[in-house]
């Protein structure tokens, strides 16, 4: 009976970081014990191995020898989580997890960020992908890049931004984009895909071929104000028709549903009593050149 207490202690503290660590990696249950499994069978052969090439390289124990043991493991346990997390059916996780971590430590930070190549789908004259462009593609800059101009309309002023900017242009049509021209944006070797003032509903087919690559901006603070036809003018109506005493912009991932997706930020202005949907719409946009090419920035240092 001594041993109870102790024991349930530990079980409970053993449960409240297990739900921590299920939170902060938004694994499954099931997942997360296949994780902690491939850390701790990872370490195991870490150590092995280690211990297995010591005696070759002659190196008497001391000061010397325990340096280059703390060597060989730093070097030999990304390479054992990650043989291990195959069987484990982990390696995706632990692929970004490794990725994360040398990002931290300043370890392929650049190369990480250069290799970005980004889509910007626009069905108007693209002032927000102005801001963007410019953002990224200034000369001299050797991070990621606006590599392709995606668009639904043949006359759309962004057409004319995009060459001028020296970027491709890809026009889709309505009947071919239910399979997301997932082939044409890979082979442009684009991996990352932003929604700026794009009017069509983003097909499964992309957003499978691209999850949680696929960023939007809506002009009001959702949940509200959003879903099918709620862009430009009709949503500025919607919040002055509803006495909105604040709109906005909102940042988020794209799903199968309009306006749905996660959200990622969000910035707040003032309804002012005699705004129009023009005047609220410029105040708006104000947030809107402000903010999204840095949130595109900063999501681009995780991916």
């Amino acid at each position: 009976m001594k041993n109870a207490i102790p024991c349930e202690r530990f079980l409970r503290t053993f449960a409240a970081m297990f739900n921590r660590l299920q939170q902060k990696w938004k694994v499954s249950g099931l997942q997360l014990t296949l994780i902690l499994c491939t850390f701790a069978i990872g370490g195991s052969l870490t150590g092995i191995v280690a211990k297995k090439i010591m005696p070759l390289l002659g190196i008497d124990k001391g000061g010397l020898w325990v340096i280059i043991y703390i060597i060989l493991l730093t070097l030999i346990w990304p390479m054992a989580v990650l043989l291990i997390s195959i069987p484990f059916g982990q390696f995706r996780f632990f692929t970004r997890y490794l990725k994360k971590m040398g990002r931290r430590i300043g370890i392929g930070r650049q190369a990480a960020d250069s290799v970005h190549r980004i889509a910007i789908f626009a069905s108007g004259r693209g002032s927000n992908a102005e801001k963007i462009i410019s953002r990224f593609n200034n000369a001299g800059q050797n991070g990621p890049t606006v590599a392709l101009v995606v668009t639904n309309n043949p006359s759309a002023g962004i057409i004319t931004l995009a060459r001028q900017s020296g970027i491709p242009v890809l026009v889709v049509e309505k009947d071919k984009f239910a399979g997301g021209y997932v082939k044409e944006l890979k082979e442009a070797g684009i991996t990352f895909i932003v929604l700026a003032g794009f009017l069509w509903k983003i097909p499964v087919a992309l957003i499978s071929a691209f999850p949680r690559r696929i960023i939007n901006i809506h002009p009001a603070l959702l949940p509200a104000h959003g879903g099918q036809g709620m862009y430009g003018k009709h949503v500025h109506q919607a919040v002055i028709d509803q006495k909105e005493k604040e709109s906005g912009i909102t940042i988020h991932y794209v799903d199968e549903q309009y306006d749905h997706g996660a959200i990622i930020f969000q910035a707040i202005c003032p309804v002012e009593e005699t705004d129009t949907p023009g005047t609220l719409a410029a105040r708006v946009q104000q947030l809107e050149h402000l903010h999204y090419p840095a949130i595109i920035a900063s999501l681009l240092k995780n991916h």
